[in-house]
């Protein structure tokens, strides 16, 4: 069993990235439309983010002495 190599998937930011530039280029595209595509694309560039990011989410758990 091959180990899964850590990332975005390159083929499905290039799909996101070519979608939102047709749907943005379409004068017939609806607001939500458009909405919905740059929320994949955020969303997207948030991934990329936690990925790159080793300390994301280490401190989840841990007990915070400012709290008591």
């Amino acid at each position: 069993m091959s180990k899964k190599s850590k990332g975005v998937n390159p083929d499905l930011e290039d799909a996101v990235s070519t979608l939102l530039k047709q749907v943005m280029a379409d004068e017939t595209a609806s607001l939500t439309d458009k909405c919905k595509v740059i929320d994949r694309a955020v969303n997207i560039e948030k991934l990329k983010q936690k990925i790159s990011d080793d300390e994301w989410g280490s401190g989840f758990g841990t007990v915070d002495d400012n709290d008591e």
